[in-house]
């Protein structure tokens, strides 16, 4: 399966989050659409996968499927409990 990343992921997300002090690799992204620990839906209907940062922090991935390309939409780090809770 073939992960491909918006403009808006590389150029503007993760240097965002970077400045914020979270460090978030692609790896670890592509880990969280592997294996997320919660899977759900934004409310623009796209799928998202989520797993933990931290003890008190959750990475959330929007992504959108098609055949076998994934590509990532954008992604945040939220509170736990936010999303996860509504699944």
């Amino acid at each position: 399966m073939k992960i491909i990343y918006t403009k808006h992921v590389l150029k503007d997300k993760l240097p965002a989050l970077k400045r914020l002090g979270w460090i978030i690799s692609k790896d670890k992204i592509e880990e969280t659409i592997a294996n997320p620990k919660w899977n759900g839906v934004s409310k623009h209907g796209q799928k998202t996968a989520m797993g933990l940062v931290d003890e008190k922090h959750i990475l959330r991935v929007v992504i959108r499927k098609k055949d076998d390309i994934i590509t990532v939409i954008t992604l945040h780090i939220a509170r736990r409990g936010k999303y996860e809770s509504t699944l």
